[in-house]
C-alpha cells in the first residue's frame, strides 16, 4: 500500500464525542471518576476504559446501539471519500470506541471505506466485556499498530482526542482538532488544523495527494 488515510470516528467523523457521551449516559459514576484521569494521562486507555464499560449490563447493549443511530456526521466526509477513492487511496476508520457503533453510523458510506477497526464487545456475560486485536500495554485500540499493519509508504492520520495522540506522534502527516490539537501544540509537534473534512481535502490537495493517484497493493 503506497498511501492511506487513517481517520478517527468519535469527534472526528462524528461531530460529537459519541463514545464519551455513551459512557457518561450508561455509566455516569464510573465515567465521572475515570475519564478525567484518562484525559490527564494519569491512567491508560487500556486500564481505564474497561473500568467504565464493565459497569454497563450486557442486556443494555441494544440501547447503546440505538443511542448512536442519529449521530451527526462532520461536513465534507462525502467529498473526502470521493477524492480518496478517485485517487485509489484507502480510507481506513480507526476508532477508540466500538467498531459496531462506527458501522451503524457509517452504513451509508460503507462501500467507500476500506476498513473499520475498533473495540469489540462480548455481551454473553452479565456485564459488557471489551477487547481488541490491536491492544498493547497502553491502549485497547493501539492505532499505531493498525497503521503498521497496512505498511503504507505514506500516511495521514486524522483525529481529535487522547485516543489519537500516540499514533499522531508517529504519523508522517497529522490533521488535528480539539483536544488532539491541544496535546500536539503543547508538545511542539506540527499538525494541520481542521474544522471539517473540506479543510482536510484542501490540505491534501495542496500536498499533491489527489493529483498523484496511488493504488493499494
Amino acid at each position: 500500500m503506497q498511501r492511506a488515510i487513517f481517520c478517527d470516528f468519535d469527534g472526528t467523523i462524528a461531530r460529537s464525542e459519541v463514545f464519551v457521551a455513551l459512557m457518561r449516559h450508561f455509566a455516569p459514576q464510573a465515567a465521572a471518576r475515570i475519564l478525567p484521569e484518562i484525559y490527564a494521562q494519569r491512567l491508560t486507555l487500556r486500564d481505564g476504559l474497561p473500568q467504565v464499560l464493565g459497569t454497563i449490563p450486557s442486556w443494555r447493549w441494544p440501547e447503546l446501539e440505538d443511542f448512536v443511530r442519529d449521530t451527526e456526521i462532520r461536513p465534507g466526509l462525502d467529498g473526502l471519500l470521493a477524492h480518496a477513492n478517485q485517487a485509489g487511496i484507502p480510507f481506513i476508520v480507526v476508532t477508540g470506541g466500538f467498531t459496531r457503533m462506527a458501522e451503524i453510523v457509517l452504513a451509508p458510506y460503507r462501500q467507500e471505506i476500506y476498513a473499520i477497526h475498533g473495540l469489540e464487545v462480548d455481551t454473553t456475560g452479565e456485564w459488557l466485556r471489551v477487547s481488541s486485536p490491536w491492544q498493547d500495554d497502553q491502549e485497547l485500540v493501539a492505532k499505531a499498530a493498525v497503521v503498521a499493519h497496512y505498511h503504507p509508504r505514506d500516511a495521514v492520520c486524522i483525529g481529535d482526542s487522547i485516543t489519537d495522540l500516540r499514533v499522531a506522534r508517529q504519523c508522517p502527516l497529522v490533521c488535528a482538532r480539539d483536544r488532539l490539537a491541544e496535546y500536539l501544540r503543547a508538545e511542539g509537534r506540527d499538525f494541520l488544523p481542521f474544522d471539517d473534512f473540506a479543510d482536510v481535502s484542501a490540505a491534501l490537495d495542496q500536498r499533491g495527494w489527489w493529483r498523484e493517484p496511488a493504488h493499494a497493493g
